[in-house]
This record gives structure tokens, C-alpha cells and sequence, in this order.
């Protein structure tokens, strides 16, 4: 039985996530907020670690591969904030990189390093449009600037990862169908969209043997819109 890693695997991509891997017979491996109620699933593990904390992310990789070999990581947490160049400060910034950037750099150095000794892995991160596209990302400028060092931090692993057979992946959609998007936009068009059960097919379709030779950084999963 393979097993993934899932982080933000209670939000809606995370949910998906969950659901398509354990589908496909894999054991899944989750990481929860400190304190957090879990509710028991079968081949679901769950462990505490606070993301934007290196010392606890390393804890609880250090643990979980004690026991484990992580054969993909999907790496979800992240958060989004509207501002211009205007509207944004050093703590804007640093909030942004700390929930964006940090919480990837924090889990995906101990994973990687585990997936080179092991000559195998996929690692797939969350990216955005609004850092490829400057229109975009000038109206959100500190999520922007925070997610391109994550494209860049891809870019660097599968330089590096390349001779391991360990490949990073960001995937970037375009607006993800959930509740709080559909809340933000009535009046847009839902179907246009890009489902977060499209984008854990895509996910599981990169983590699968099937996938395997595909070797791109960037994945974009635009729907419609």
C-alpha cells in the first residue's frame, strides 16, 4: 500500500484529496492544527504539528517516517489576502509568506530529503494565477509574491531531485468551486469553475503510475475561467 501525505486536508481541495486517495488504496497521512478533534477514518493517520513553526513541522515528519515511507506529499495550507502595493506592510508580507510559503518550505525539506534517500517521490504544491499573471497579482500583491517563491522552490527540488526520481509539481488553479468562493461571487458563473474533485484527479493522476512521466513544474487546471 502506497502512502501520501496531506496537509490542509480539512479544507475543501484537502477533503478531495482524501477521499480520491483512499479510493485508489492508498494510506493517507494527515496534519492537524494542535489540538485539533479528528474524526477516525480507516487508513487515515492524523498528526499534530503547527506548519509555520519549522521545529514542529520537522517533529512531526521526523515521526511519521519513522513508521512510513511517504511516496507523495500534497501540500494544501496556504491562505489568500486582497491589497495593492498600498494597502500592503511588512506584516502583510509576512503573514502571507508565513502561511503560503513557510508551511511549504517547513514540510517539503524534511520530505524531500526522506523521498532522496528513497530514490522515489512526488511532492505537489498549491500555486496561484495572481503570481504568474501581474494583472492579477497587483491587487493581491502579498499572496502573489508569496506563492511565486513556491514555484521557484519547485523549480529548485526538481533540479535537484531529478537524478532521485523525486519530482515536484505546482499545481495552479484558476477560482475553485467551494462555498466561500460561490459566498465572495453570486453573481459569477459556478460552472466555469474548476472543481476541487477535478483537481484531486489531477493530483492522483501525477502521483500514479500512469502519470509518472510527466515531468512538468507548472500544472494548470484553469476550467473555464
Amino acid at each position: 500500500m502506497k502512502t501520501v501525505l496531506i496537509t490542509g486536508a480539512t479544507g475543501n481541495l484537502g477533503k478531495a484529496c482524501v477521499d480520491k486517495f483512499l479510493a485508489d488504496g492508498f494510506k493517507v497521512l494527515v496534519t492537524v492544527s494542535p489540538g485539533t478533534k479528528v474524526v477516525q477514518q480507516v487508513n487515515v493517520e492524523s498528526y499534530e504539528a503547527d506548519l509555520s513553526n519549522e521545529a514542529s513541522t520537522e517533529k512531526a515528519i521526523a515521526t511519521i517516517v519513522e513508521k512510513n515511507k511517504i511516496d507523495a506529499a500534497l501540500l494544501l495550507v496556504g491562505g489568500f489576502a486582497t491589497g495593492s502595493i498600498a494597502d500592503t506592510d511588512s506584516a502583510a508580507i509576512q503573514k502571507m509568506f508565513s502561511l503560503n510559503f513557510n508551511t511549504a518550505y517547513f514540510t517539503a525539506r524534511p520530505v524531500f530529503m526522506h523521498m532522496m534517500k528513497q530514490s522515489s517521490g512526488r511532492i505537489v504544491f498549491m500555486g496561484a494565477r495572481p503570481a504568474l499573471n501581474p494583472a492579477d497579482g497587483k491587487t493581491t500583491l502579498a499572496y502573489a509574491l508569496s506563492k511565486s517563491l513556491v514555484f521557484k522552490l519547485a523549480e529548485l527540488l526538481n533540479a535537484e531531485g531529478a537524478s532521485s526520481n523525486v519530482v515536484s509539481h505546482v499545481i495552479v488553479p484558476s477560482i475553485i468551486d467551494t462555498p466561500v468562493n460561490r459566498a465572495a461571487m453570486p453573481t459569477a458563473n459556478f460552472s466555469d469553475w474548476v472543481k476541487a474533485e477535478e483537481i484531486a484527479n489531477t493530483i492522483a493522476y501525477l502521483c500514479s503510475v500512469n502519470g509518472s512521466a510527466v515531468r512538468d513544474t507548472v500544472v494548470k487546471l484553469y476550467g473555464r475561467s
